[in-house]
């Protein structure tokens, strides 16, 4: 007699009955049920949060879970009570430019917020007991600050990383800044780049000496800060790991633009218009990777993962990695923005990330399969964040709202069959919002043309040499409807 296949209702209805028969925890139920994919097929949304007059860049929940905090192109920082959808508090930021990041320092009750942005000020946000806010700038990045990552459990730490490509150290409790080091390439394949603009950094929950920073290359940089002397005596700039699909190593055309850590130290790396990889530990490079192209590697061109960007695509190359085979998340579009990546699940069961397409897309950590794409935005999609103890997420993008996801559907969601339909993609050409950001690009343009055996894309070059102009031009105009600080009755208490 063959065994009946057990259903994820099945494990349900028998994990329900090993709690009441003392058989299973609570704790170890709640986690069962938080990683149930029934739960993820049945998530839809459950309200959108709507305030903000501009592109929402960042969400963020507390520590825990009843607050949501969002910072915007409108400037404007919102603490959100998600559950019923009002605003808690509202503030201008002090930034001149679009915030990118707005993060709550954990134990200081809510009450310390500490935001980046294109301006590449560093900002701190304190609300009195009366609601009062006091902002104090603390640093300054010379191009966009991205990203911050906050020190697991610590009410005073945390890191910035810039386009400037400088990574900075905080502490509150001196309210100053200690620039650790700036990010150099690793070799002169890239010598029209002086520095790596940063894009992400990422500090391990179980060691928190521990963070990684990428921006504009191939390579994931993983630092120990242990190894930083406060006097400044030494030269912290050396990695202590690197990480990087031996496939892309040498690919001048690529770069990350998000970084996530599990809570078992695994190591999440979104690539532009290319794929999402999972590294564990043993997977680095070392702190010395040599620069190698992937001809040197014995890999052809024509294989190269990313190439054409098929759904169904297959890593074959990476099977040479003595090392293990970093783990691939495919079906999404990553080239119009800097998006984020992350980890969902009690125990970091899934992969998620948005998309140009306007879609979440949530894969199975283990084995990258995907298991549900939901339509979000009518644009991009790039920020979801988790919540921190239950099966809530919000997204955020191009659009002014933030959604609230919960499993709250009745009926299970199929995957839809357009996954394959996606966006044409433009590059890094997002970047290029300053004369300094467009010469960047002219340099390049003009070393990949008189590079050898590139003669006969010389028309192709052009192409791409009149497109980087226009939309220089077209940034530059868009920006300028944006520019100003001004404040009014918004800036107060909803």
């Amino acid at each position: 007699m063959n065994k009946r296949t057990r259903t994820s209702v099945d494990k349900a209805v028998v994990n329900v009955w090993k709690r009441e028969v003392g058989q299973l925890s609570t704790r170890n139920f709640a986690h069962r049920l938080g990683a149930s994919e029934d739960l993820v097929w049945r998530f839809d949304i459950y309200t959108k949060l709507e305030k903000h007059r501009g592109c929402v860049n960042t969400v963020s929940f507390n520590a825990d879970g009843d607050i949501l905090v969002s910072g915007s192109d409108d400037r404007r920082v919102i603490l959100w009570d998600w559950e019923t959808g009002r605003v808690k508090l509202s503030f201008h930021s002090g930034h001149n430019n679009n915030v990118f990041q707005a993060k709550i320092m954990p134990y200081t009750d809510d009450r310390s917020i500490v935001t980046c942005a294109a301006d590449g000020q560093v900002r701190l946000a304190e609300i009195s007991e009366c609601g009062r806010v006091e902002i104090k700038l603390l640093a300054k990045h010379q191009a966009r600050a991205h990203k911050l990552a906050i020190e697991p459990g610590s009410p005073h730490i945390f890191y910035t990383c810039g386009e400037d490509g400088l990574v900075q150290h905080f502490d509150l409790r001196t309210q100053a800044a200690t620039k650790l080091f700036t990010c150099q390439p690793i070799d002169d394949r890239r010598n029209y780049m002086s520095v790596i603009p940063l894009n992400a950094i990422s500090i391990d929950p179980r060691n928190p000496n521990l963070f990684a920073v990428a921006g504009s290359d191939e390579y994931t940089r993983l630092y120990d800060i242990r190894k930083y002397k406060w006097d400044g005596s030494t030269d912290f700039g050396q990695p202590t790991n690197y990480f990087c699909p031996l496939h892309l190593i040498g690919d001048e055309h690529v770069g990350i633009t998000g970084l996530a850590f599990s809570e078992q130290s695994e190591l999440l790396v979104s690539y532009n218009d290319e794929f999402i990889y999972l590294f564990t530990r043993d997977m680095g490079l070392g702190p010395n990777p040599l620069p190698a192209s992937p001809v040197s590697l014995g890999i052809d061109a024509s294989d190269k993962i990313g190439g054409d960007h098929q759904f169904s695509a297959c890593p074959s190359t990476m099977e040479t990695d003595e090392n293990g085979t970093p783990q691939v998340y495919k079906g999404h579009r990553n080239c119009e923005t800097v998006k984020g990546v992350n980890f969902f699940g009690p125990n970091c069961e899934y992969v998620v990330s948005g998309s140009d397409c306007g879609r979440i897309f949530i894969w199975k950590k283990k084995g990258g399969e995907l298991i549900r794409v939901m339509e979000a935005d009518k644009t991009v999609v790039n920020c979801i964040e988790c919540h921190p103890h239950t099966m809530v997420l919000a997204s955020s993008g191009i659009e002014s709202d933030i959604k609230i996801w919960t499993p709250k559907a009745i009926e299970r969601a199929t995957l839809p069959t357009n996954i394959e339909e996606k966006p044409k993609a433009r590059g890094w050409m997002y970047r290029i919002a300053s004369p300094d950001d467009l010469m960047l690009q002219l340099f390049s343009l003009q070393r990949q043309r008189t590079s050898p055996g590139r003669s006969g894309e010389t028309s192709d070059a052009r192409r791409e040499l009149l497109d980087l102009i226009l939309t220089f031009n077209a940034n530059s105009d868009a920006s300028s409807d944006n520019e100003g600080d001004t404040i009014s009755q918004d800036d107060l208490f909803y």
